[in-house]
């Protein structure tokens, strides 16, 4: 495993707002595995929800902020494979549109240093084996974006893998979207419900207590359903297990 990366993290807008202890956990991670972790406190939105809403000439002003706070590291990290996605996607699609070479340069310069955790982890760090306790019945949803945007594959998987304590189980169809879909859930929710439940339907089939993905925005949707139908089986980011360790372990 590679040793004392320096890594910048880009907490995300639902994280920072919702879900600190998603970040914390990165931060946790990263340092008990002997990696520096800096939080740039310039950083703000990636522009996500301007870039899918219609707004390019606000995602560009994003994006030049993003590229000029995160410029200096060697590694980036977002827990949230839908952030990375538009980092790496979108950026130099509105970069090109901008009609600006030394933007788009420093664009694709930098996202190319932007990766999902279990990327970090697997690709960069060269590790599967985090150290991790979590004794509990666990299965894995695939988000749109991890699975389809960053092709992340068996990444997440293999790292869960090794967590002492952990009892693995399939999601059935779980390629399936869970129909969050960001707007989409606002503009056609009945769509969205129903979708949900689908994918609720096949998470309870499993028997698992803890229901993990990559992107919070998508076990918020999950939650609230699963809430909702009293089904007992809670959401945990993969942050947050791979962070966990046994009672009195450093």
């Amino acid at each position: 495993m590679r040793r004392n990366v320096r890594v910048a993290l880009f907490v995300t807008c639902v994280n920072d707002t919702i879900f600190p202890d998603t970040g914390k956990a990165v931060v946790r991670l990263l340092r008990r595995l002997g990696h520096e972790v800096d939080f740039p406190e310039g950083q703000t939105c990636c522009g996500q929800m301007h870039v899918n809403t219609g707004y390019p000439e606000a995602a560009t002003a994003l994006m030049r902020r993003f590229t000029q706070v995160f410029g200096g590291y060697e590694a980036v990290v977002a827990p949230s494979a839908s952030c990375v996605a538009t980092v790496r996607e979108q950026y130099p699609r509105l970069a090109a549109a901008a009609g600006d070479p030394a933007l788009a340069e420093e664009v694709t310069r930098v996202a190319g240093k932007v990766y999902d955790l279990s990327e970090l982890l697997v690709d960069v760090l060269g590790t599967t084996d985090v150290g991790a306790y979590y004794p509990h019945t666990v299965t894995y949803h695939p988000t749109c974006h991890s699975l389809r945007g960053l092709h992340l594959g068996d990444r997440p998987l293999r790292l869960l893998r090794q967590v002492r304590g952990l009892r693995l189980v399939e999601l059935p169809e779980a390629a399936e979207c869970c129909g969050f879909g960001g707007t989409f859930a606002v503009k056609n929710p009945a769509v969205s419900t129903a979708m949900g439940i689908d994918k609720v339907t096949n998470v309870i089939s499993t028997g698992a207590e803890v229901l993990c993905a990559a992107d919070n925005s998508c076990l918020t949707h999950l939650g609230g359903t699963l809430s909702r139908l009293r089904a007992g089986v809670r959401t945990v980011h993969l942050a947050e297990i791979l962070a966990s360790v046994e009672s009195g372990a450093a």
